[in-house]
């Protein structure tokens, strides 16, 4: 089994930090049940850099922190740790398409590489809010029945509206910046030097 490298987990708590400093930045919200921003954009960059594993504990790490400066909402343990721990971590799955992104990007494939990401986006924003709708289902099931719905019905408009929006709004900062900078995702100096070489 490969291990992590130094680089790799200082780079994890780095943009765990990032996309700390991102979520508590002012963002959309239409109901107080539904947060749209692009603080996810950090482990995203994690993700397509390093790959699944680095980019789940960098997630984790984004989850703790979160707590760590009180910036959360738990109503029991088991709750806390699906929202914060299981959810935060599984924004890592975007990382599954890593191999695919460094291909297309060493190969100068911009447009090619703009779609695998936003499959990546996508995967990694369905796996979190995933999680969260889970713990809607199970643990807010009162503010469903305040608002006519069943919980599973009040869990999926909820948290379905904040991942679509999120989403979207991840995958076109992500992509703007992959645009400008695709060698974000090499992660050493050979892999920048040949991806320079290719494009010139």
């Amino acid at each position: 089994m490969k291990r992590i490298s130094l680089q790799a987990m200082i780079e994890a708590s780095i943009f765990a930090a990032m996309a700390l400093v991102l979520d508590l930045l002012p963002s959309i919200k239409p109901t107080p049940s539904i947060s749209i921003s692009f603080a996810m954009v950090p482990i995203f960059i994690v993700a397509f850099r390093w790959g699944i594993k680095t980019a789940f504990i960098s997630g984790l790490l984004w989850g703790l922190l979160q707590i760590a400066i009180g910036d959360y909402y738990i109503v029991t343990p088991l709750q806390g740790f699906i929202e914060y721990f299981i959810a935060f971590s599984f924004i890592g799955f975007a990382g599954l398409l890593a191999p695919a992104v460094k291909k297309l990007a060493s190969e100068g494939k911009k447009a090619l590489m703009i779609c695998t990401i936003t499959i990546g986006v996508l995967l990694g924003s369905l796996a979190r809010y995933f999680w969260h709708f889970i713990a809607g289902v199970i643990f807010f099931a009162k503010y469903a029945y305040e608002a006519g719905k069943t919980p599973i019905v009040f869990s999926f408009i909820m948290n379905g509206t904040t991942m679509i929006f999120s989403f979207l709004l991840c995958t076109i900062v992500i992509c703007i910046v992959m645009s400008i900078r695709p060698e974000l995702i090499k992660t050493n100096k050979r892999d920048i030097s040949l991806h320079k070489s290719k494009a010139s």
